[in-house]
């Protein structure tokens, strides 16, 4: 059975990965972010994260025509204003996302699927499949509940906008429109797709 190599220490990515019994290995990248033009549309910026992460992948030595699979992917969110938010750089900077994404946003998540193969000592690539998606969200948190929920969710400096939908950061969003998983991080309906049609199954 093939297994993917996720580059990405996203929890929610892994979980979400656990939960689709899809059979992963975590691997690392030294993609540099920042370095990206954040003047783009929120689409093309994560969509260009993605594939720089996927560029920095850290990978292991393979053995001659050994075949992987890798996952890269990145999300990032959208308040009403047109401002696009990723993770908060300290407590500060979550306040203030949290603050400017009340109401209605935006969030994209953008992957990259590489089949690779390997060749004379270099991976070579086979195959690439990039796809972004977004989904619109309304989440909604009073002052009063902002430092009990950072302190609740201390993985708030890895979430984009410092915003979790799950367990307790669940009670303050009022809807959705589009794809659950999306917001978590991972499109895992588009995502099975692209593992089907690169032949990972």
């Amino acid at each position: 059975m093939n297994k993917l190599l996720l580059a990405s220490a996203s929890a929610s990515r892994k979980l979400l990965l656990q939960q689709s019994q899809i059979p992963f290995l975590v691997i690392g990248h030294n993609a540099d972010e920042e370095s990206c033009d954040w003047k783009k549309s929120l689409e093309q910026l994560v969509s260009s994260i993605a594939i720089a992460k996927m560029d920095h992948a850290l990978l292991p030595h393979g053995n001659e025509n050994e075949i992987i699979f890798v996952l890269s992917a990145d999300s990032l969110c959208q308040d009403s204003r047109g401002i696009i938010h990723g993770k908060p750089i300290d407590k500060d900077d979550a306040i203030f996302k949290i603050k400017a994404l009340r109401g209605t946003g935006r969030n994209s998540t953008a992957f990259c699927l590489d089949k690779k193969k390997s060749i004379s000592g270099s991976w070579v690539l086979q195959e690439r499949i990039t796809q972004t998606v977004t989904a619109h969200y309304e989440f909604d948190m009073p002052d009063q509940w902002i430092e009990h929920y950072l302190h609740v969710v201390p993985t708030y400096l890895d979430l984009s906008g410092g915003v979790s939908i799950e367990g307790f950061g669940a009670r303050f969003l009022k809807s959705i429109n589009g794809s659950y998983s999306t917001i978590l991080g991972l499109p895992l309906f588009e995502l099975r797709e692209s593992l089907e049609k690169i032949g990972f199954f």
